[in-house]
Order: C-alpha cells, then sequence, then structure tokens
C-alpha cells in the first residue's frame, strides 16, 4: 500500500473530487481525516469509506478562517499524530458564463480571492505543522483554464493560475524542510456531477447522446477521452506517495494530454 501509516486531510472532503481522492488514499492505507463545513454530508461520505475498511474522521472547518484551519489540524493530530498529506478541494466559486468585457468586478474577483484566501490559510497553517514533524505533502487541484485561455471564463483561470504560483511559491519556501507542494490539472471529469449535468444540456440540445458529446469534447485529446474522478484521484495518489519523493512545484497533468508538456 502507497500510504500505509500516513495520515492525510482532505479539504472538501464531501464533494465529488474530495471524496474520490479520500477514496483512493484510504484504499492505499492512509488514515484520513474528510473536512468541510456541512457535517451530514461528512458523515454520509465516511460511511462509504469506512465500509470498506478505512480509518476515517470527520472534522468541520471553514477555509476561509485561518483560526478554524488552525483548530482542525490540532483536533486531527490529537487523534491521529503529525498529518503527512493534505489534499484541497475547497470550492471558489463559479464566475463563468459571461466575457470579461461584460462581467462586474466582485463576480470576476469571486474565485480569484476564495481560491488565494483558502489556499494562504490552508497553506500557511499547514506547511508550518509540516515543517516542524519531518515533512509532509501539500496537494491542490486545479484545471485547463490555468494555463490556456478559454471563452467566458471569468475569473476561475486566473483563479487557477493564482492558486497554481502560489503552490510553487510554496514549495521552494518550504522544500528545505521537507515539505513538497503540488497539484493535479484536470480537464474537469465527465463524472463530475456538475460536469455530467452541463454536458448532458449540451448533449440534449445538439441530439446527441452523453458518449458521444463526451467523444465530441474529447477528441483534440490525444486519448480521446476526459479523466474520470477515479483517475484524477490517482494522480492525486501518486503524488502524495512516496514514488513522488523527488516532484514538487510541479503538476500532475491528468488532461490526457488535452494540454502538451
Amino acid at each position: 500500500m502507497l500510504l500505509r501509516g500516513k495520515t492525510a486531510i482532505v479539504y472538501g472532503g464531501s464533494g465529488a473530487v474530495g471524496g474520490a481522492v479520500a477514496k483512493a488514499f484510504v484504499r492505499e492505507g492512509a488514515t484520513v481525516h474528510l473536512v468541510a463545513r456541512n457535517r451530514d454530508r461528512l458523515e454520509t461520505a465516511a460511511e462509504a469509506l469506512r465500509a470498506s475498511g478505512g480509518q476515517v474522521y470527520i472534522d468541520t472547518a471553514d477555509a476561509f478562517d485561518r483560526s478554524s484551519v488552525e483548530a482542525q489540524l490540532k483536533n486531527a493530530e490529537a487523534i491521529s499524530g503529525p498529518i503527512n498529506i493534505v489534499f484541497s478541494a475547497i470550492d471558489w466559486g463559479d464566475a463563468q458564463g459571461t466575457n470579461l468585457t461584460d462581467i462586474d468586478f466582485d463576480r470576476f474577483i469571486m474565485p480569484v480571492e476564495r481560491g488565494l484566501k483558502s489556499w494562504l490559510n490552508i497553506g500557511a497553517v499547514v506547511a508550518r505543522h509540516m515543517s516542524e514533524n519531518g515533512g509532509g505533502v501539500i496537494l491542490g487541484i486545479t484545471a485547463n483554464a490555468g494555463r490556456e485561455a478559454y471563452n467566458q471564463m471569468g475569473g476561475f483561470g486566473i483563479a487557477c493560475a493564482a492558486v497554481e504560483h502560489y503552490l510553487r511559491h510554496l514549495a521552494v519556501e518550504n522544500g528545505p524542510q521537507g515539505v513538497r507542494c503540488c497539484w493535479v490539472r484536470s480537464p474537469g471529469s465527465p463524472d463530475t456531477p456538475g460536469i455530467r449535468e452541463a454536458w448532458t444540456i449540451h448533449a440534449n440540445e445538439r441530439g446527441m447522446t452523453f458518449d458521444e458529446i463526451h467523444a465530441e469534447f474529447a477528441k483534440d485529446t490525444p486519448l480521446r477521452r476526459m479523466a474520470s474522478l477515479a483517475q484524477v484521484a490517482d494522480a492525486a495518489l501518486l503524488l502524495a506517495s512516496d514514488l513522488a519523493s523527488s516532484m514538487t512545484a510541479t503538476m500532475a497533468n491528468a488532461t490526457g494530454g488535452g494540454q502538451v508538456d
């Protein structure tokens, strides 16, 4: 098992991405603490993981409040000892669907502000903790729009680019203390509820099946498919493991070749 003996916190652990990553971490032997703001959803997510034999705990925290992040980390440490892995899938809010010439500033800046504020809180608290406890891995997730420009992305792509560069800086500052910082770049998984809903609308409008619209969207990628949630989670798992011990300030490209490095 790749993460046997490791303890991980997954922020946004009741969501689709966070839940998939938590499942991969549990499968590979990690003790996992699921964190979000809604306890009921966390309980549901934890029950499914515990049914598979995982050691899973839940706690509520607000990633936009540093004192809340600090308190949750102390709770997790009291239960499981030092934290080795942190993955954040906090929702930044959606500002897509409007041209930059038409969007108002508050809507435009929302994902940028939420993305950076949540990461500044999580990154600062967790990096300090890991630096004092022998190191660890801090992981995030971004999208193609962090590098490539698209129509009507609002502030989302800019938020992805900003978060990626924040993690690069965090990696450089804390690397000497054994802290690695990486992220998965995902194209948007077709089995994510929000993406599936949007694709289904597009498919219905064009008289296509879901599989046909998937093929249409993926036709320009070398693999001719978009990564599933499980595949994105496996990329995060690789980064979290000692197999990636030489990787920091970088990403796992899970875009199916949609972006070629």
